[in-house]
């Protein structure tokens, strides 16, 4: 004992100098390690799972008592008195179960689940309370239980689980100890790791000075914002008697009253200020480690001891109750009753309510991927209408989420090329001269503000995007894969490897794809295209093509910023084709693009004098700034330089005419004989587009191919209804809406305190 004692006094920081000072490498060690593995986690390269049930996290980052378990209690007593069906996963340090066992009241064993689950469950006999080394086992145990809503007891470290509040309690008596990692100190991660909690709270305040606080205060204030500190205090309920039953004490007065004292907690000091305090006389105070289990001879020296010294009542806490030898007591145990009260406890509750309302990302990387991005956020935005909900394009100005009427947390990103992912060398180049790479840290910077605040991310793109979310906020992602497909050969083995390890579900955009990638083991399926969902969803009403006789010719430039030289190109065809036959022409005009520039990039054209498009020597071109389904659906013929754009206009059996250039004949494979690849020459493209117009046969056979390649919508609607389902959306509203509602009424939550309550 007093090896342990001279250990502590060394690792709490009550002694400058001692031998223990050669553990002081290996705390390096411990600090290396604790950071390496928070970078894993930070970056997704250690799996960090979303539950299916939300969860509040109650935590610390020292060894010893923070004063957990009465805060584990008094969270999960408010949300019961709320009506919320909470339930407690612990660890159970002392038991001996390595599969979840759920306990209600006092039906389990000590040497099974450990002490501080039984407290918890005798103190909260309606709570289940669930019992492993695998925390994600215990939620799944607790799913069979109906709970709504779980408190994740000492899990700050458990990073493996994921959680809606994290919540870290520090010690105000001994906040960090000697400020050194174990084992020469008391730390499991250095301060700084307090920067990911979303509320810290300063347990025992009212044990130490004002100045003492203050000083605690102006350090945590270093990690984390002051609106989310607080403080909280013990409060002694009331007194009670263990023989093996409770005996409640009520008008029992302990002032002065001889007693002997003992515990095996990690803060006796704590225990022994709440008997200082209450007036109790001390007589004799024995410590143990924390968790030990009480053998009878200790009960019997400990019997001894309080006869030898005339005390009145041996005295413990009530954790150590449930330590005890099971032979019978040589006499009765005198146990305080304690609970935590949280100071400015409105507020406290305030933010928890607000942390609890689920945050939701949708990523994408492409302006067609925007598009079905911004589609995704809105099912989403409709599906969970408590919900926040943003988008992160990690290409652009995130126009048409804004369109759309959803925020974008992410920071604008302009390229010549328009993407990350290059077709050419001379593209890499120019973006890289234009900051690409700047660019890259700016997003990976944007998304580390979001780590740790949103639900599992839900990206619309390729492999690149899923490893850019993933490194950004470290929660594994789900992704709708509009790339890759195995009519373009499919993915790459690392990229399976990556949907396999790092992805929680692909939804790909035909079967075989699917099935290329469930036979690596990745949990993929096909619902539908997601490209196809974008004509479904026309909210914008139906486009009313002039009345002019002649063939309906869309026109595409695309989205990117070489739409600007690609125009003069298209207008080019446009006039050698109406001289062929008598066409109307409409070009749908991507957010991105600045008419003004692409009138300017067309010599001998002039915008028209109502504004909706440009003239040239009496030929027009009306201009379309809204959905390109309603335009698309009864054109004749898309002349189209654009990427998912062209394949919408194919599925929905516009016959396509495109240049020939590498991404083109990529997408090509996919398109199959619904688009033809012409050089990229006006003559050529005008030439090609009038032969497709002439022969009825020739058109209608590639409109019916673009139908058969692309396939029909569905995948959208697909995944919002698997996270509501899978990843518990749907519960996590329903949670939210209820706490936030009694939170703002201003209901009485407190409930009533004993030992059997």
């Amino acid at each position: 004992m007093k090896l342990v004692r001279s250990y502590l006094e060394w690792a709490r920081g009550e002694r400058q100098f001692s031998p223990w000072a050669l553990l002081v490498p290996l705390a390096c060690v411990s600090q290396s390690f604790a950071r390496s593995r928070n970078f894993a986690f930070d970056h997704g390269l250690v799996a960090s799972y979303e539950p299916p049930i939300p969860v509040i996290s109650v935590g610390n980052i020292t060894l010893g008592g923070t004063n957990k378990t009465p805060f584990v209690e008094m969270l999960s007593r408010h949300f019961y008195n709320m009506g919320v069906r909470v339930g407690i996963v612990s660890r159970g340090y002392g038991g001996r179960t390595s599969e979840p066992v759920v306990i209600k009241g006092t039906s389990s064993e000590r040497e099974i689940v450990g002490d501080e689950p039984l407290l918890l469950a005798s103190r909260l006999p309606h709570v289940p309370v669930a019992v492993s080394r695998d925390r994600l086992k215990d939620v799944e145990a607790l799913q069979k239980h109906n709970v709504e809503l779980i408190v994740a007891d000492d899990a700050f470290q458990h990073r493996r689980l994921g959680r809606d509040v994290d919540i870290v309690l520090v010690d105000a008596c001994c906040p960090f100890g000697n400020g050194r990692l174990v084992p020469a100190g008391i730390l499991r991660e250095p301060p700084k790791a307090i920067q990911r909690a979303h509320i810290v709270v300063i347990t025992k305040a009212d044990q130490v000075s004002e100045d003492e606080l203050r000083s605690l205060r102006q350090k945590l204030l270093q990690y984390i914002p002051a609106d989310r500190l607080f403080t909280s205090r013990l409060e002694l309920r009331c007194w009670s008697l263990w023989d093996g039953s409770w005996q409640d004490m009520e008008d029992f007065t302990v002032k002065s009253l001889p007693v002997v004292a003992f515990s095996a907690i990690g803060s006796p000091e704590s225990f022994r200020r709440t008997l200082d305090q209450a007036g109790l006389r001390v007589l004799r105070e024995q410590r143990f480690k924390d968790h030990h289990r009480f053998d009878l001879r200790d009960m019997e020296r400990l019997a001894a001891l309080k006869e030898e010294l005339g005390a009145r009542y041996l005295v413990c806490t009530e954790k150590d109750v449930y330590n005890l030898p099971k032979e019978p007591l040589i006499s009765p145990l005198l146990v305080p009753i304690i609970s935590t009260v949280i100071d400015e406890e409105d507020r406290f509750w305030s933010i928890v309510a607000e942390k609890l309302r689920p945050r939701l990302v949708v990523a994408s990387n492409g302006y067609g991927e925007d598009a079905m991005g911004a589609l995704l956020a809105q099912k989403v935005k409709k599906r969970f209408p408590c919900a926040y909900v943003t988008s992160f394009p990690i290409v652009g100005k995130g126009e048409q989420y804004e369109n759309a009427g959803i925020s974008v947390d992410s920071v604008p990103s302009e390229s010549p090329s328009g993407g990350v992912i290059k077709y050419h060398i001379s593209d890499l180049l120019k973006d890289l001269k234009s900051g690409l790479v700047r660019h890259i840290f700016s997003q990976l910077k944007a998304w580390k503000k979001l780590r740790g605040e949103v639900r599992t991310p839900l990206c619309v793109g390729d492999v690149y995007l899923l490893l850019h979310t993933l490194w950004g906020q470290g929660q594994l992602p789900v992704l709708v894969a509009t790339a890759k497909t195995v009519y373009l050969s499919g993915h790459w083995r690392l990229e399976r490897f990556l949907l396999k390890h790092r992805c929680r579900r692909v939804w790909t955009r035909d079967s075989e794809t699917a099935k290329e990638l469930v036979r690596s083991h990745a949990d993929a399926v096909f619902a539908g295209n997601p490209i196809m969902d974008l004509t479904c969803d026309n909210n914008s009403g139906y486009f009313q093509w002039p009345k002019e006789k002649g063939a309906r010719v869309l026109l595409l430039p695309g989205s990117r910023q070489r739409a600007y030289d690609d125009m003069k190109m298209l207008l080019d065809a446009v006039e050698i084709l109406n001289k062929k036959t008598s066409c109307v022409f409409v070009a749908v005009i991507a957010p991105s693009l600045d008419i003004e520039q692409l009138v300017a990039a067309a010599p001998g054209w002039r915008l028209a004098d109502d504004g909706r498009g440009i003239v040239k020597n009496g030929l027009r071109v009306l201009f379309y700034l809204g959905p390109l389904v309603s335009v698309a659906t009864d054109a004749h013929i898309l002349i189209g330089l654009g990427g998912t754009a062209n394949q919408v206009c194919a599925g929905l059996g516009v016959p396509v005419v495109s240049i020939r250039e590498k991404g083109k004949l990529v997408q090509k494979k996919l398109l199959g004989d619904s688009e033809i690849l012409v050089s990229p020459d006006p003559q050529v493209l005008a030439d090609t587009a009038f032969v497709i117009l002439s022969d009825s046969e020739l058109r209608q056979s590639m409109g019916e191919e673009g139908k058969k390649r692309l396939g029909g919508p569905g995948a959208l609607d697909n995944v919002v209804e698997y996270v509501a389902r899978e990843y518990g959306w749907d519960l996590r509203c329903r949670v939210y809406q209820k706490i936030s509602r009694i939170i703002n009424q201003g209901d009485d939550i407190h409930g009533s305190y004993s030992t059997n309550s």
